[in-house]
């Protein structure tokens, strides 16, 4: 028995778990892998979100172990057509940040773990679930044992294939998109440095970003999903597009995912919630699902807290719904137009559209609206 369960120990659940307890609220975060994911997915971490994890003490390392990016380039054919600030120069955290995940979760974990040594509790899988009203009892098996635990509020942070929603019968519809990807790290050989860039080039974008260690992402949009990832393909690609030349041999990460959505029809169910893609699978392009997720905890933060002190938390709790789907169909809207951006174009219809990027990149007014939206601000 305790205060609240999360279920889920990724970068979302292990953040509210550590919010909680410093709020002296009692937290077990069930993951049902047994130890982090070693392989590089999310990398960008948003201003907001950073004043976000500032809350739990682990903003300063994170940045001590990332690249700060503070611009990027728009470049066609071998030039630069358009500069980009990636933040107002007024925020906090002007930057947007690139940590590895795995990196992010040890961090997150060792806070969390400095809090409570027993927080988190690993090959643990949800089976069933009862709210009677009063409180929660979830059915899980651990290490192949069978037990049940009871809280008075739990968190649905499993991911995009949500064992919790699933078992809350909340419908999420798919929405697929033709948009594919073939993704890789390789040694940083670009002229960029600690900048991004996005080539945009009529057989679609690629897009370039640094990470520590002098690495580098290369992430190449496909019109059809690769048979298999392959580190020539990739190098292949970004040369044919970009004119810039990668070391296939020396390839550290590799990976391709098509696109989909998904959108929760509701957030909250009795005293469950659902956050981060359990609630909103957001696609990848423009990195803001993990960033939407820490936001999310840090919104339910004072629901969870009314819930377990024993104080209203009904308006509360309609509330942090109704705003962060508000904020997730907005997520929604953005990656939708960071996607369509870099899909092929006709000769014909590539150079008015980059001419016109160019000259509306040239205007303050724009450059600030662009950094505030591809931002989350």
């Amino acid at each position: 028995m305790t205060d609240v369960l999360i279920v889920g120990g990724g970068p979302v659940g292990l953040f509210l778990g550590s919010l909680l307890l410093q709020q002296g609220v009692a937290v077990r975060v069930l993951e049902k892998r047994p130890g982090r994911n070693a392989h590089t997915r999310a990398i960008g971490i948003h201003p907001p979100a950073l004043a976000a994890l500032d809350r739990i003490g682990v903003a300063r390392e994170l940045i001590g172990r990332g690249v700060p990016i503070r611009q990027g380039f728009a470049v066609s054919r071998g030039r630069r057509i358009a500069r980009m600030p990636f933040a107002p120069v007024s925020s906090r955290y002007p930057f947007v940040l690139a940590v590895p995940q795995p990196v992010t979760e040890e961090i997150l974990e060792r806070r969390l773990s400095e809090l409570d040594s027993d927080a988190l509790v690993r090959n643990a899988r949800v089976t069933g679930m009862h709210d009677d009203g009063g409180r929660v009892m979830l059915s899980v098996t651990t290490d192949g044992t069978f037990s049940s635990c009871t809280a008075g509020f739990v968190v649905g942070a499993d991911g995009a294939r949500s064992t919790l929603r699933t078992l809350l019968g909340i419908e999420a519809p798919e929405k697929l998109y033709p948009d594919h990807y073939l993704m890789g790290d390789f040694p940083e050989s670009s002229p960029f440095g600690s900048d991004a860039a996005l080539f945009l080039e009529g057989d679609g974008i690629v897009e370039s970003f640094p990470l520590p260690g002098s690495v580098r992402r290369w992430v190449v949009r496909l019109g059809k999903p690769p048979a298999r990832p392959d580190a020539e393909q990739l190098a292949g690609l970004v040369a044919r597009r970009t004119r810039l030349h990668l070391d296939a041999a020396a390839n550290t990460m590799l990976s391709s995912f098509s696109v989909r959505s998904r959108l929760a029809a509701r957030m909250v169910s009795g005293r469950t919630a659902l956050i981060g893609d359990a609630a909103h699978e957001i696609s990848p392009i423009g990195g803001q699902g993990m960033n939407l997720g820490w936001l999310d905890a840090e919104a339910l933060l004072p629901a969870i807290t009314a819930v377990v002190h024993g104080k209203p938390s009904i308006d509360l709790l309609r509330r942090f719904d109704s705003a962060r789907r508000r904020a997730a169909v907005s997520a929604r809207r953005q990656a939708e137009v960071n996607m369509a951006l870099g899909r092929p174009l006709p000769d014909g219809l590539l150079r008015p559209r980059n001419a016109a990027i160019a000259c509306a990149a040239a205007l303050p007014a724009f450059n600030a609206l662009v950094a505030r939206r591809f931002t989350m601000q």
